[in-house]
């Protein structure tokens, strides 16, 4: 399998839902009359990351990820979004950046040194980088994201967790 099926089309697919989760969001929102920007100051726990930070760690780890995999230098964000308009447009923005990278680009990605600052100068192999770290990772941003939407009363459930998912048809 090459790395690409296991990072561009899972990563767009789960930043595409939480863009979704947005608008229901907003209409629970409208519906409480409640400005949304308050969800941005929501979280679980005191000690954790409030909900814009979950979004742009879950976009991180994704343009991370497909540069690294890929030798490839990731675009800068600033992490400054305070809103949910905000919020949408660093999806997107890691969307359409996902979008420029095709299969090829993966060759050689499982045995592709990844390193970042963090790792204290150690550096993982591809594969095991994606495994072990940016997976479990990505997966734990967007999974929390989506319990302080649900905590918050946002009408979401495990359909919009999944989003859509890929039938082969009989």
């Amino acid at each position: 399998m090459n790395l690409y099926d296991a990072t561009v089309p899972i990563f767009s697919k789960f930043l595409g839902n939480i863009d979704r989760w947005l608008d229901k969001a907003a209409a629970h929102a409208k519906a409480r009359k409640f400005d949304i920007d308050l969800l941005c100051e929501a979280r679980l726990a005191l000690d954790q990351f409030a909900f814009p930070r979950q979004i742009q760690s879950a976009c991180d780890t994704a343009k991370y990820a497909v540069a690294k995999l890929t030798g490839k230098t990731p675009p800068s964000h600033p992490d400054t979004e305070q809103t949910i308009e905000e919020l949408r447009a660093r999806l997107r923005t890691v969307i359409d950046y996902l979008a420029t990278f095709t299969r090829e680009d993966f060759v050689g990605a499982e045995e592709r040194a990844c390193q970042h600052s963090w790792m204290q100068g150690n550096t993982m192999r591809g594969g095991d980088y994606l495994d072990h770290y940016v997976l479990p990772n990505f997966h734990f941003h967007v999974t929390t994201a989506y319990a302080i939407l649900r905590h918050n009363g946002v009408d979401i459930g495990k359909i919009d967790f999944l989003g859509s998912l890929p039938f082969v048809k009989k």
